[in-house]
């Protein structure tokens, strides 16, 4: 399968959800609010997306200072293209845009924690979330 992977490209609110509905993220995402996903995108400092024949697959859509730390805030790929090394690979994609030490951060969907221990992430207890 030729996947096409791309660093900031630009990506619309409605291409951005798809992918998080058919990645089985988007119950964990405000998706029916078009104007906050479409300012989720464009507020984002890195964003490294998948493509399948103009398709898009996957997004890991981060906030980073680019040498200390970088908030992997959304990581998805769609679900008919899962187990394929997508993700893998825009992980490693969004680290190859960061400076040597830089940390990269993520808060795990529950069914996915399994997924990032086996990477090399570090599961950490302490977070903590203000609404």
């Amino acid at each position: 399968m030729e996947i096409d992977y791309r660093v900031n490209e630009a990506i619309t609110a409605e291409q951005f959800i798809a992918v998080l509905k058919s990645s089985g993220l988007g119950e964990r995402r405000p998706v029916s609010e078009s104007l906050r996903m479409q300012g989720m995108v464009d507020n984002s400092n890195l964003l490294v997306t998948a493509w399948h024949k103009g398709k898009l697959v996957g997004v890991a859509r981060s906030l980073t200072d680019f040498h200390y730390a970088c908030y992997l805030s959304d990581l998805a790929v769609n679900q008919e293209y899962q187990h394929f090394g997508i993700g893998k690979k825009l992980q490693q994609i969004t680290g190859e845009q960061l400076a040597d030490g830089c940390k990269l951060i993520l808060l795990a969907a529950p069914d996915a924690n399994e997924y990032y221990a086996h990477l090399g992430y570090q599961h950490h207890p302490r977070c903590w979330v203000k609404d």
